[in-house]
């Protein structure tokens, strides 16, 4: 009911409109998909597989009305790094793999946790596979021969300048007509497939004035098949599987967030509203099968689906459309797809890197000059250097690193006292200054989240009063929004000190999470529920009727009023004549 829900008041109208955007995708998609798997290490028949049988799952099972899903130029250093690695025949293994891992993660509702990666490392990451991507395709825009593809970065950077003296005109001249048409045709006709136009163009000029002097998709990779490849179940082995364990979830973690990444762009396009777990469990259905037909790991394409979008797409059937256009132009048109130069292809992969590149988003955050500024540049640099998976984990790992100490330096723990030049009823609170204290009572106001981050400073600063055995601790906990179990374990160990001293502590305006925690964990008994008070005024009205007054005799400078006023008969004839006896705080006092 929820899938037919989709298509609630579709008519022939909208589907003449989800007709012409899914033809119109199509056409887009057919030059990417063959580019993006050239540049991934396999040939380019694999990347229209992908686009056809990944492109019409991810549509039809996905949560996302406009989703265009199918290779994508973030996968590329990833699927590169594979084949280079494992071969061809393992990269499907572990697309299945990562297939699998994002049906899981979308099964228990793990959609909303992958947006929770922080945007530095979202923009460094895709900043760095976008230089990866522009660099790879040197070679082919200048024609270069005797190069040897690897996996590193320096490597590649070390080949092209080995070997520059082997540039071929004829593949600059090929490229850089190419290049003007992707560059001109949006400005003068915007709604024309301006990577399909340059490649038509610049292969048609190729055969008629350059004939066997530019490498074509043919010549280096043999002719494309007219048809999809057979069903085809890899060789699945123990061994294979604990191999592929780390790349199948580099690409399940890539994979789900260019998914959801691509979907939200998508509802702020439309007012729609996804399904992320339903989305993601349609990502893995469609990676799970693709495979078995040759096709390489997919996901979901943000500039497809926002042409998709500008196209007039109203449904799914769009996407649906798409990956039906490329198998038609697939199985009429394939042998003519073999002519097309590898120079034609570099532009288009480096105009898709161009723009996946974050350039304004990088220099927004570096401008900034903050932690994240840091994690944005360790991110980028590693992945352009390293490795995407080394560049994920370090930059997840330092952000939340600087993210922990950001909300330790929060928290604020102030020593404070009543105010005794004060004329009205209300307590004011201001920090404590030499001879002016009490020892009997002694008060904090704690500020920030209590977490493990930040539970130490809290022990400490609260211990120095506990060593001077007052006879009250009161904690002011009113902006203590967030106690995880190590603050919760702090916090018993003063009130055991407490205990131990003969003294009780007090909890004033406890928010309700370090309330349940207390409970949780019991600690709230051993502190005493009457030992909880909503203002502070009640708390330092209870202390103040359990004063020794014994102990206040002789003392300076009281800060509580109340102290001194019950201390008749003191020597000190300032604390005796600070309040009238029978004086009372304001319970309602909102320290």
């Amino acid at each position: 009911m929820k899938w037919m829900g989709r298509y609630a008041g579709y008519n022939a109208a909208t589907f003449r409109k989800d007709l012409l955007s899914g033809l119109i995708v199509g056409i887009i998609a057919i030059p990417l998909g063959m580019a993006f798997a050239i540049a991934s290490g396999v040939k380019p028949e694999y990347g229209l597989y992908t686009t056809v049988i990944a492109g019409i799952l991810i549509s039809l099972l996905g949560g996302s009305k406009f989703q265009i899903g199918g290779p994508t130029g973030a996968f590329i250093p990833i699927l590169f790094a594979i084949v280079m690695q494992y071969g061809y025949e393992n990269l499907l293994i572990a697309g299945m793999m990562a297939g699998l891992m994002l049906v899981l993660m979308g099964v228990f509702k793990l959609g909303a946790l992958i947006k929770f990666i922080p945007k530095p490392v979202t923009i460094g990451f895709t900043a760095g596979i976008a230089v990866i991507i522009f660099s790879g395709q040197i070679t082919n825009f200048l024609g270069l021969r005797g190069i040897e593809k690897h996996e590193d970065f320096w490597s590649n950077m070390k080949e092209i300048g080995m070997h520059i003296s082997t540039i071929n005109i004829y593949s600059v001249l090929t490229a850089g007509i190419c290049l003007a048409v992707l560059l001109l045709v949006p400005k003068f006709a915007p709604k024309v497939p301006a990577s399909l136009v340059g490649l038509v163009l610049s292969t048609v000029v190729a055969a008629f004035f350059f004939e066997g002097q530019v490498a074509t998709i043919g010549s280096s990779f043999g002719a494309i098949p007219n048809s999809l490849p057979q069903f085809h179940v890899p060789e699945i082995t123990w061994e294979r599987i604990v191999n592929l364990l780390q790349p199948a979830f580099v690409i399940a973690m890539l994979g789900g967030i260019e998914s959801l990444l691509s979907a939200v762009v998508a509802d702020g396009m439309t007012g729609s509203r996804h399904n992320s777990n339903r989305e993601l469990i349609g990502q893995g259905i469609a990676n799970m099968v693709t495979p078995l037909f040759g096709g390489i790991p997919a996901t979901g394409a943000i500039a497809r689906t926002a042409t998709n979008i500008k196209s007039g797409a109203v449904s799914p059937w769009s996407g649906v459309i798409h990956g039906v256009v490329v198998l038609l132009v697939l199985v009429l048109f394939a042998p003519y797809a073999s002519h097309i130069p590898l120079a034609s292809m570099a532009p288009v992969l480096m105009l898709v890197a161009w723009n996946m590149s974050e350039r304004r988003s990088f220099v927004h955050v570096m401008k900034t000059k903050t932690s994240d500024s840091l994690v944005l540049l360790i991110t980028f640099l590693l992945t352009v250097f390293t490795s995407l998976t080394t560049a994920v984990e370090v930059g997840l790992i330092l952000a939340v690193l600087l993210f922990v100490k950001r909300m330790s330096e929060m928290l604020k723990v102030a020593k404070v006292l009543p105010d005794p030049d004060h004329k009205h009823e209300k307590v004011m609170a201001h920090m404590v200054r030499e001879g002016h204290d009490c020892p009997q009572i002694s008060l904090y106001t704690i500020e920030g989240p209590l977490f493990f981050g930040a539970a130490d400073t809290f022990e400490k600063s609260v211990m120095d009063s506990i060593h001077r055995r007052p006879g009250t601790l009161l904690l002011r906990m009113g902006k203590v929004p967030f106690m995880d179990t190590t603050g919760e374990s702090n916090l018993a160990r003063v009130v055991k000190h407490m205990e131990r001293s003969g003294g009780r502590i007090l909890l004033s305006g406890i928010q309700a999470q370090p309330l349940e925690m207390l409970k949780r964990t019991g600690l709230i008994e051993r502190i005493g529920p009457d030992h909880m008070f909503e203002h502070t005024g009640e708390a330092i009205n209870y202390a103040l009727l359990h004063l020794d007054v014994q102990k206040c005799r002789g003392c300076k400078h009281f800060a509580f009023r109340e102290c001194a006023a019950l201390s008749s008969g003191g020597t000190d004839p300032e604390c005796n004549n600070l309040l009238k006896p029978g004086k009372r705080v304001n319970v309602n006092s909102p320290i």
